[in-house]
């Protein structure tokens, strides 16, 4: 089997059913299949799943993993998987209809790719927000890499509402780091990082414009307060896979006083006031990751 498709899912079974809806629409002629990882969920994800199964000839594969963590669900989906290569995809992302296929012939291009992640467009509830920075966009998820495929050179990366892998990279490397990734309602990260960036020293890394998802953004994403939420849980996620942790802790302690009087110096200017609040989160963020505040 050429390709394994894995959603992660928690209490989210009407996107769920939408992604699903994505993966029978599939130009693809290889063999694949679905595996859904249902991370604990308390609605009705488990009743999608087995309605698609009795729907479909494609192998879809349900799978309830009781301990919590999006890396856990990960690494249950690639143990699990019985296709050459594991595509992951978001449980509130909708898969174009070349999806499958542009990762698979980019994989089978060269046996030295061990990662492939593709474009990640967004798709609004209502209209983009005026006021987001463009530095913060990729906080949201959204990847517009290149026009045409290239290999992803240091430090850039693919997110993970649409990276694969080759399986056989996991023969003679650890998955994702558990101790990493979200659980619940946080928003720990950097777990994807963490491992493509292992990937990188024994593999390439390449980007695809032509296998696209598009990536929900709630409305209750759409706020100042969410992407401050998001920054700080950004730094408290760079704290936690960093080997540096006494260097993160004394630069912290030195920045946030000079961000907190670059806030007063530029208090007529509301974008560097906002640029500066988030490096406050951020390092804020970082300290709680050191003092490991965030259990």
């Amino acid at each position: 089997m050429k390709a394994s498709i894995a959603i992660c899912t928690h209490n989210r079974a009407a996107d769920l059913k939408e992604a699903l809806v994505s993966l029978m629409k599939q130009n693809c002629s290889d063999s694949y299949e679905v595996i859904v990882v249902d991370n604990r969920s308390t609605d009705h994800t488990r009743a999608v799943v087995e309605e698609f199964q009795m729907m479909v000839d494609i192998p879809i594969v349900y799978i309830y993993e009781e301990r919590l963590g999006l890396s856990v669900a990960r690494n249950r989906a690639i143990r699990e998987a019985a296709g050459e290569y594991v595509l992951f995809l978001d449980d509130d992302a909708v898969a174009s209809e070349e999806w499958i296929r542009g990762i698979v012939a980019l994989f089978d291009r060269d046996p030295r790719i061990g990662c492939v992640g593709g474009k990640i467009e967004p798709a609004w509830e209502g209209s983009a927000p005026q006021w987001l920075p463009q530095e913060n966009r990729t906080l949201y998820t959204i990847l517009d890499y290149a026009d045409e495929i290239v290999q992803m050179q240091k430090p850039d990366l693919p997110f993970g509402a649409n990276v694969s892998f080759r399986k056989s990279v996991f023969d003679t490397m650890e998955p994702f780091r558990e101790d990493l990734g979200r659980v619940g309602s946080n928003l720990l990260s950097s777990e994807e990082s963490e491992l493509i960036g292992r990937i990188r020293t024994r593999y390439s890394v390449y980007y695809t414009p032509y296998a696209s998802v598009l990536h929900k953004i709630p409305r209750s994403r759409m706020s100042r307060k969410w992407l401050l939420r998001r920054i700080h849980w950004q730094g408290v996620s760079s704290a936690v896979s960093s080997k540096k942790k006494a260097g993160i802790l004394l630069k912290s302690l030195v920045k946030m006083p000079l961000f907190a009087l670059l806030m007063v110096v530029f208090a007529y200017d509301k974008r560097k006031i906002f640029r500066n609040v988030s490096k406050i989160w951020y390092s804020n963020g970082e300290l709680r990751g050191v003092l490991k505040m965030y259990e």
